[in-house]
């Protein structure tokens, strides 16, 4: 009834891995435009800012808490206290 695990599910993943890379692969080597941004496409103007930039989705949270304080230096500090703060609970641990 057992299995064992690294000749099954070792395989089975390298299995899986090699499709998804093989896919990855084709398709940014064939056809590299579809995973791209549209707006990377639209001809740029060097005099006028577009008015819809905002960031990826990973540094959303930088962005938002440097827009939400007026001061440079106040929302530089906010966004390094924000980082540090997920730091301490490995100090603040009291179980």
């Amino acid at each position: 009834d057992k299995i064992p695990f690294h000749t099954y599910y070792s395989y089975k993943d390298a299995l899986g891995f090699i499709v998804l890379l093989t896919a990855l692969t084709l398709l940014s080597t064939f056809t590299p435009n579809v995973l791209g941004d549209p707006d990377n496409f639209t001809p740029a103007n060097p005099l006028v800012t577009p008015p819809h930039i905002k960031p990826e989705w990973y540094f959303l949270f930088a962005y938002t808490i440097l827009r939400s304080i007026p001061n440079k230096l106040g929302g530089v500090l906010a966004l390094v206290l924000s980082i540090l703060i997920l730091f301490t609970p490995p100090f603040t641990h009291t179980s």
